[in-house]
């Protein structure tokens, strides 16, 4: 019999043979069941997803989803994180959107039946926030990104295109108290 591995968030823990520690005892119902974990298709591992977190699961790798299992069982059989470990996260995730404007704001903002309209080359696109994702032109897609590019043939942000990343904030007026001139325009350079 070879030996087994349970994930752990970190990484792999070895188990040795029939379900023994190296360290020697015997595997607990948590590391029994982690190890199980790996031994699911696809399906299995969707529905104990559905059991584990009372959701359908996201479209993720199998090895993110292995993980996230696995980070949830241990965390019932251990407690989660503490509470000023969530305020950390939650401080640094505030300090990371300040830090980055453009970046979208997630997209369960919206609801579904919510429509984002943009006029592009005279026609104007209407595009409907579903269940799924997102409907165009009868179609179903995941993001924005792809109907930007269906829309105008090149590769766009579809956050950016139908206008949902904030504006950057304007650049702070020097020490001098003189703000930076744009460059001159065609008409200033002639009459110059």
């Amino acid at each position: 019999m070879s030996d087994a591995y349970a994930i752990k968030a970190g990484g792999a823990v070895a188990c040795g043979r029939d379900g023994e520690h190296p360290e020697g005892g015997s595997q607990s119902a948590l590391q029994r069941r982690l190890v199980e974990l790996e031994h699911l298709d696809a399906s299995g591992l969707r529905q104990e997803w559905r059991r584990l977190f009372r959701t359908d699961p996201p479209q993720l790798s199998r090895d993110l989803v292995l993980r996230a299992l696995a980070y949830r069982l241990q965390e019932r059989e251990h407690g989660g994180l503490s509470k000023a470990a969530l305020r950390r996260i939650a401080a640094q995730t505030k300090e990371l959107r300040e830090e980055d404007p453009d970046r979208p704001e997630p997209r369960a903002r919206f609801r579904p039946g919510a429509r984002l309209v943009r006029e592009w080359r005279g026609r104007t696109h209407t595009v409907t926030v579903i269940e799924e994702g997102f409907e165009y032109d009868g179609k179903t897609y995941a993001s924005l990104t792809p109907i930007a590019k269906t829309i105008t043939g090149a590769h766009w942000s579809g956050p950016r295109f139908f206008g949902l990343v904030r504006q950057r904030t304007p650049q702070a007026v020097p020490p001098d108290g003189v703000p930076p001139t744009a460059a001159p325009s065609r008409e200033e350079l002639q009459h110059g």
